[in-house]
C-alpha cells in the first residue's frame, strides 16, 4: 500500500502543504478545528511523518536549488541573472547546479538538495529527461512538499508553477517580417528539433508561411543534432549549394552565423539580398559582422518571473494553496543589421 503523504492530507482537505504541516505540529497558526480534523485524519490513515518533509517546511533555509541544462548558452546565462536578483532583493540564498543536459544528474541533484539544503526549485529540464519522458523524479518532490518552478523546457504533465516564451508566435512573426521585407524562399535551422521549443517553432515557422502564402519546401526545413557548433558550415554549405535561400531563422545563435558565413561565401550580400534572424539575444548577435536581428525570448524577465512565483509560493501563510499558473513571455524582434530595416 502506498505510504500516505503530507500531500495527500492536503488534497483531501484542499489545503496548502505547510497548512498540514502545521497542523501536525499543533501550531498556534493553524485554527482548532483545522488541527483537529488533519490530526484525526492522518491517525485514522496511519500517517508516519516524512521527517526531510516537514523540516523542509518547519525550518526554512531561504536558499532556491536552480538547475541548469547547461552554461554555454547566453540565453540560460540571462535568466540565471533575472533569478539571482529577485532572489537577492528578497533575501535568499542561491545554490546553481547544471544537469549537463544529463537526466541523472538531474535527479541526483535533486535529490541531493531537496534533503533541507534548500526551500524550492527553479529549474529546466535537461534534454535528456524531456527525450525519456521521464518525470517522476518532479512529482516525487512535490509530494515532499518542496515547490518546483520550471521555465522554458517544462513538463506539461507536471502540476507546478511554469514560465515559458511564446515561441510559437516569435517565429510566425519572424517570417511575416522576412517575407514584408522580400523574402521568398526563407529556410529554418534549428539545433533542437527534439525538444518542444525547437517544434513549436517549427510549427510557428510553418503557420507564419501559410498567411506570408509562400509554399512549403522540406528542403528548406533543416534540423542539425550535430552539438559541435564547429561543424555547422559543412552542414549547411550542400543544403545552400543545392537550394535557393534567401533568408533563415535559427534557433539559435551559434548556426545563424554559421549561415551568414556560407551564405557570405556563396556571394550573397547580407543584408541587401540575404537576410538572417536567430533565436536568443545574446552575446554573439551583438558581435557578428554584420550584427544579428534576433527574436529576443527576455531571459533575464524570465529568470525574475520564475524567482518571483516560487518566493510567493513559499511565503504564501494562507490555509489554501494556491492555483498553479503558467505565465508566458512575449517575445520581440531586436533588428540590427542582418536583415532590411523595416
Amino acid at each position: 500500500m502506498k505510504r500516505l503523504t503530507i500531500k495527500d492530507i492536503a488534497k483531501e482537505f484542499n489545503v496548502s502543504i505547510s497548512t498540514v504541516s502545521k497542523a501536525l505540529n499543533d501550531s498556534y497558526e493553524i485554527s482548532v478545528s483545522t488541527k483537529e480534523k488533519i490530526q484525526k485524519f492522518a491517525k485514522e490513515n496511519n500517517y508516519k511523518p516524512n521527517f526531510n518533509a516537514l523540516s523542509l517546511k518547519n525550518r526554512q533555509t531561504k536558499t532556491i536549488g536552480i538547475i541548469m541544462p547547461n552554461m554555454l548558452n547566453y540565453f540560460f546565462a540571462q535568466v540565471f541573472n533575472g533569478i539571482e536578483k529577485v532572489a537577492n532583493e528578497k533575501g535568499y540564498k542561491i545554490i546553481s547546479c547544471i544537469s549537463n543536459e544529463s537526466h541523472t544528474k538531474e535527479v541526483e541533484t535533486m535529490e541531493m538538495l531537496s534533503n533541507g539544503s534548500i526551500d524550492g526549485f527553479i529549474l529546466s529540464m535537461a534534454e535528456e529527461t524531456v527525450l525519456k519522458n521521464n518525470f517522476k523524479h518532479f512529482d516525487e518532490i512535490l509530494q515532499n512538499g518542496t515547490p518546483i518552478v520550471m521555465f522554458d523546457r517544462v513538463a506539461e504533465s507536471i502540476n507546478c508553477d511554469k514560465v515559458i516564451t511564446d515561441d510559437f508566435k516569435g517565429a510566425s512573426k519572424t517570417v511575416k517580417y522576412l517575407a514584408k521585407s522580400g523574402s521568398k524562399n526563407i529556410a529554418f535551422i534549428s539545433t533542437i528539433s527534439n525538444l518542444k521549443v525547437g517544434k513549436k517553432r517549427h510549427q510557428g515557422y510553418l503557420k507564419g508561411l501559410e498567411k506570408a502564402g509562400l509554399p512549403i519546401n522540406n528542403n528548406l526545413i533543416i534540423n542539425i543534432l550535430e552539438e559541435d557548433y564547429k561543424k555547422y558550415e559543412s552542414i549547411l554549405t550542400p543544403i545552400f549549394n543545392d537550394n535557393e535561400i534567401d533568408a533563415v531563422i535559427t534557433t539559435d545563435e551559434s548556426s545563424a552565423i554559421a549561415a551568414m558565413k556560407v551564405a557570405q561565401k556563396k556571394g550573397h550580400k547580407v543584408p541587401e539580398n540575404f537576410a538572417v534572424v536567430s533565436f536568443s539575444n545574446g552575446i554573439l548577435a551583438r558581435h557578428s559582422s554584420p550584427k544579428l536581428t534576433t527574436v529576443s525570448q527576455h531571459g533575464e524577465q524570465m529568470g525574475e518571473t520564475a524567482a518571483e512565483l516560487l518566493i510567493n509560493r513559499l511565503e504564501d501563510k494562507s490555509e489554501e494553496e494556491p492555483e498553479h499558473k503558467t505565465i508566458i513571455i512575449k517575445t520581440d524582434l531586436v533588428e540590427r543589421n542582418s536583415t532590411k530595416k523595416s
